[in-house]
């Protein structure tokens, strides 16, 4: 009996209806559940609520469209299911996965193929089980299975279970496919929504500002973004990680770059000293005023105005700074003339504004009217990707200031490097790399060159960590890689360089483990 005539007995017409409703059940489960895991797991409920199915199992092509893994399987153990898959061949499974055609067994215990890899079945269990596995096909190709085992029955009735089987097979399959093609639209959407990005970024990136990791690029897309408006920007991240670049980045990239930037620190002046450095002050205003000053607002008249560590500001200068954000507006220190002033303010801190705002330390209009616009500078630590490109730009410009060749950067100190914290962020690597070039003497930034602060005895080798054989084969493997990779993996002209034979060379890379092929032949080929 095929599914697809009706049948003329009442018991016949009875379970055709049975079937279509069934049938007509598993599509809404498939159209209606999100997930393709619950989507699945729902269709073998439904097969079990039916017809008296003991348990059931998908199993999906990986992938790699190799192997069949599990996609749903009821009763299968939890720890295990991830990690169990079929080849093509392997048991009556991997027998479907191969031919593409559906397999019967009328009781499990006669069939040799199983081999019980995702249920245990009892032996006398085994006795009353049958068992069906039909092929998921998508177009000529097999994309997964279902099974199932069931109380044991007819050919004839096993027959008709398969042949329905394979209609939902087929309905699966559809719904497979169309869940894999969106998720591959949605994959080739993020795809490419990161490289624009990527790209955004770079060709956003200020000239003053050195880093292409993901983090970096979001702040010059904060900096496009912002430069162009007159908007107050905040930007906020730990000391020395670049904060008054940013600054100069958003000022250079507004229609205010042919006017003043001006820069005042608030954590390097007194309370008094910095309210006459910010509005100035009248003769005679105090005893040291001995002239009328201009102060660094009106400097900064139709340009930018950058105030740094605003977070040390106190309240009585936070008062009228809030005014100069408000009104455009103050007077000098000792005057009752109001002076209009048009600047843009960029404000910039390592403090926990929050914090103190709740602690009564900033106020919170203030706060408000300055984190307009946050922008987020990430420490150096978290963004390692950038190290190597910071500390080729610092070698380049000390080389330069201090007349000296200092070409690269030793692989042990550049591991030296991806090692550190970095607790005073790209200033801190700036000063380490003008300290190791100033003591480089060979063009070579080598570890020892490094300040204390970055040295591990297992790379500066100030530690009693071996015997002296060691140390001196630790030493010469450096010299070593560090004049092929000079040479690109010359040996001939290495060996000039070191003063020694090329025979000498080659013996010293194989008795000392250089992975010279590894390093330097790939390379020729490329």
């Amino acid at each position: 009996m095929s599914i697809e005539t009706p049948p003329t007995t009442p018991e016949l017409s009875l379970r055709y209806e049975q079937d279509l409703e069934a049938l007509a059940s598993i599509g809404r489960l498939l159209a209606t559940q999100a997930g393709q895991r619950l989507a699945l797991s729902a269709v073998l409920e439904e097969l079990e609520s039916r017809f008296g199915m003991i348990r059931g199992t998908i199993m999906l092509l990986s992938p790699d469209g190799n192997e069949l893994v599990i996609g749903e399987a009821q009763d299968a153990p939890f720890d295990s299911s991830a990690t169990i898959s079929y080849r093509r061949g392997e048991g009556v499974i991997g027998s479907v996965f191969q031919s593409g055609k559906p397999a019967i067994v009328p009781r499990v215990k006669d069939e040799p193929r199983f081999v019980n890899r995702i249920h245990r079945r009892p032996a006398e269990e085994a006795e009353m089980v049958s068992f069906i596995c039909v092929p998921i096909v998508l177009g000529n190709e097999v994309v997964g299975t279902l099974s199932i085992d069931l109380p044991q029955e007819s050919q004839e009735s096993l027959n008709e279970r398969s042949r329905f089987l394979e209609i939902v097979a087929s309905m699966i399959a559809y719904d497979v496919n169309s869940r894999r093609q969106e998720s591959m639209r949605h994959e080739t959407l993020e795809a490419e929504n990161l490289r624009l990005r990527n790209a955004l970024g770079e060709k956003f990136r200020p000239e003053n500002i050195i880093g292409n990791s993901p983090s970096m690029q979001s702040v010059y897309l904060k900096i496009h973004q912002v430069a162009p408006s007159d908007t107050t920007a905040l930007i906020r991240g730990e000391s020395g990680s670049g904060k008054e670049l940013v600054a100069s980045a958003i000022h250079y990239g507004s229609p205010r770059a042919a006017k003043p930037f001006i820069k005042v620190n608030c954590a390097a002046l007194s309370e008094t000293l910095l309210e006459s450095e910010l509005f100035g002050h009248e003769k005679g205003a105090f005893t040291s005023a001995i002239n009328t000053r201009i102060g660094r607002l009106e400097e900064a008249d139709g340009g930018t105005f950058f105030l740094d560590e605003i977070g040390d500001l106190s309240p009585a200068i936070q008062v009228k700074l809030l005014r100069v954000l408000q009104e455009r507006e103050f007077e000098r220190v000792g005057s009752n003339r109001t002076i209009k002033v048009d600047v843009r303010l960029i404000a910039a801190t390592n403090r926990d504004l929050e914090a103190a705002v709740e602690e009564g330390r900033f106020r919170q209009d203030l706060y408000y009217r300055i984190n307009v616009v946050p922008i987020f500078l990430p420490p150096l630590r978290e963004r390692k990707n950038d190290i190597l490109l910071l500390a080729d730009f610092f070698v380049s410009k000390y080389s330069k200031k201090m007349n000296k060749n200092v070409c690269r950067i030793s692989t042990p100190a550049i591991n030296m490097m991806f090692a550190y914290h970095w607790p005073g962020n790209v200033r801190e690597l700036e000063n380490c790399v003008e300290h190791a070039v100033l003591l480089s003497s060979d063009g070579v930034i080598h570890s020892h060159n490094l300040p204390p602060t970055l040295q591990t005895p297992d790379e500066s080798r100030t530690a009693p960590i071996g015997s002296l054989k060691s140390q001196v084969e630790l030493l010469e493997k450096d010299l070593i890689v560090d004049a092929l990779k000079c040479t690109g993996g010359n040996i001939s002209a290495a060996s000039r360089q070191l003063g020694i034979t090329a025979r000498m060379v080659r013996y010293k890379i194989k008795n000392l483990g250089i992975e010279y092929k590894h390093l330097f032949d790939r390379r020729r080929e490329i």
